[in-house]
């Protein structure tokens, strides 16, 4: 793959690790040092289509292809004014067709097809539609409305377990002075050793952290969703359906039937029958299926009766 480079002053980041190059409307990119040459006055043309360009408008390529983000900036300005949603339209096919259009002027502006006719579709969209333009622009989607529920769950949430943490600090905290307190007394008041008095104040605590409250299990994931809920954005459920049951082929047969395949051997139909050599068999073939076939093809038809025309 050849090197980033500037088409004007043909430096790449090869030689130049530090060049940075910007990407206009247009799709063609400069490095930052030609844009400062040729847009002196704040406007001029692309050197390599001609095209009417501002100054402000160049920005940093992300990409290594600057179509990619001549793509990117005509799909932003696209989805601006085209921003109904699928809640928007009676039926699925209606918004297929909206989806269609907008898929269509993208691809016309960045491939310069008919740019003049699809500019003019744009801006007679954006009369017809000022109104709903600037609705959809305010409007949520269910999506970002259920995004935002469960964000804010997941804050109420957050807030709760900060507070159940810092009354569980305090409450130990609490504990803690209480029973240093109560050691000290008895270690000074009591005729009992030092020795059994610590053993015992140590039992105590740990009979005291037995006894404490369990955690709760949890209940939500981090992201507020209860567990087993449902939601547009959790996964399908699983669903348990009957395994597949095999049922063995039933062949019409017009005539007797025909031996078992167990059979074949004891019989001795067999005897006539070459077997398999070793690639043979490693294809798959075997004397009895090619025996079976015969057999099939013999009795097929036997008592075959022509329908009769009254």
């Amino acid at each position: 793959m050849d090197d980033q480079g500037c088409p004007r002053c043909k430096t790449t980041k090869y030689r130049n690790p530090s060049l940075k190059l910007l990407v206009n409307v247009c799709g063609h990119s400069l490095c930052e040092t030609c844009v400062e040459a040729l847009f002196v006055k704040g406007s001029g043309t692309c050197p390599e289509c001609g095209t009417a360009l501002r100054k402000t408008n160049f920005r940093v390529q992300l990409f290594e292809d600057p179509f990619i983000e001549k793509e990117i900036e005509v799909r932003k300005k696209i989805l601006k004014d085209f921003n109904k949603k699928e809640e928007d339209f009676d039926t699925l096919e209606e918004y297929n067709d909206y989806i269609e259009k907008i898929e269509t002027i993208i691809f016309n502006i960045i491939n310069n097809v008919d740019v003049d006719e699809t500019r003019q579709m744009v801006e007679q969209y954006k009369r017809d539609n000022k109104d709903q333009i600037s609705k959809g622009r305010n409007k949520k989607s269910k999506d970002e409305e259920y995004l935002e529920s469960l964000i804010e769950q997941e804050q109420d949430e957050n807030v709760r377990k900060r507070k159940l943490i810092i009354e569980e600090e305090q409450r130990q905290k609490d504990t803690k002075k209480r029973h240093k307190e109560a050691l000290l007394d008895e270690l000074m008041f009591s005729d009992r050793s030092a020795m059994d008095i610590l053993s015992e104040h140590k039992t105590d605590l740990d009979k005291e952290n037995e006894l404490r409250a369990p955690v709760m299990p949890t209940t939500k994931f981090s992201t507020g969703i209860k567990l087993g809920a449902q939601g547009p954005f959790m996964s399908v459920p699983q669903e348990t359906i009957e395994l597949y049951r095999y049922s063995p082929v039933h062949l019409e047969v017009l005539g007797p039937d025909p031996p078992d395949e167990e059979a074949l051997e004891t019989i001795g139909y067999l005897n006539h029958i070459r077997s398999a050599s070793e690639q043979e068999s490693a294809g798959g073939f075997d004397s009895k299926l090619a025996c079976m076939r015969a057999l099939l093809d013999v009795v097929n038809g036997l008592y075959y009766l022509p329908l009769q025309v009254s």
